[in-house]
């Protein structure tokens, strides 16, 4: 059997992993949800593994800070990983040691179904894919739905020091998984076509931009005059990675005063991990986001 390294299949299996060692939370709960969850022997310290099977786990540090020589000890078949939740030393490190490691990195819902289709032939699940199946329609339900008029969105996810002399929020572009769920659920990212700039300065205006060299762009940091000019009719603060709380809402709005979502007070917090967390997060994703988008403008 095969896995896989993003989304596409290069890992061989010649039958289901038995001892799994999982780095990223959306697919520690993903193989619970499919229910394979037993073959699992050590998540990260920000798994959330149902209560039951927490004494048998074993934590092997966090998602950036993971301890190399306890995922090791726990002689694993298989472990998964993330290239924007993991490090690529550790990963270096423990296929340098003969494990198999396979680096999830969907972009887009589309890209994060494929790795769910992904698990269910690796671990050979009786009947998964029914609820992959059902999360594929109700993408499909919920697109259609929220096409017709998608709401005006900012999505911070990040931010300067509140005492900076020039303040940015970072965000994201249309090549991120967040806004792919965003606008699967009725969101119009205000920043989709923003690629992020190198050096700071360059993003703040301050200073000529340079060629990214391989950098990532994904995730631009705007200035306070970049969202006034786009004019978002919602913001919405999620609690991850940046942990954004009711408590910012009144600081969005006065920060922000002269958009129309801060002018209507149109700014909500919202949980990050349905925003961050591919994989059957996306279920939750889809049942919820279509609502609160709506309910914020009052449609």
């Amino acid at each position: 059997m095969t896995g896989g390294n993003g989304h596409s299949a290069i890992l061989s299996f010649t039958r289901a992993p038995r001892r799994v060692v999982s780095l990223v939370p959306s697919m520690t709960e993903s193989l619970f949800d499919l229910g394979v969850g037993d073959s699992l022997a050590g998540v990260t310290e920000y798994c959330r593994p149902p209560e039951h099977a927490r004494p048998r786990l074993t934590l092997v540090g966090g998602t950036k800070s993971v301890d190399v020589e306890a995922v090791l000890g726990l002689k694993p078949d298989l472990v998964l990983a993330n290239q924007e939740e993991n490090t690529r030393p550790v990963v270096e490190a423990l296929e340098s040691a003969g494990v198999k490691v396979w680096v999830t990195f969907p972009r887009s819902v589309a890209e994060a179904l494929q790795v769910l289709w992904a698990l269910v032939r690796l671990f050979r699940i009786p009947n998964a894919g029914a609820i992959v199946q059902t999360l594929e329609r109700t993408v499909s339900w919920t697109a259609s739905a929220s096409a017709e008029s998608p709401v005006r969105t900012f999505i911070p996810i990040w931010q300067s020091d509140p005492s900076a002399e020039r303040r940015w929020w970072m965000t994201v572009n249309r090549e991120t998984y967040v806004h792919d769920v965003l606008a699967v659920c009725g969101a119009a990212n205000v920043f989709a076509d923003r690629q992020r700039r190198y050096p700071l300065e360059a993003e703040l205006g301050g200073a000529p931009g340079e060629a990214a060299g391989g950098r990532d762009t994904r995730y631009p940091r705007v200035t306070l005059e970049e969202v006034v000019a786009r004019a978002p009719d919602l913001i919405l603060l999620p609690s991850e990675p940046y942990a954004y709380a009711q408590d910012d809402v009144l600081r969005f709005a006065e920060t922000f005063r002269g958009t129309p979502a801060a002018d209507a007070g149109r700014i909500r917090t919202i949980d990050g991990s349905l925003l961050t967390w591919h994989g059957t997060r996306l279920g939750r994703a889809l049942a919820e986001l279509p609502g609160l988008i709506r309910e914020a403008v009052g449609t």
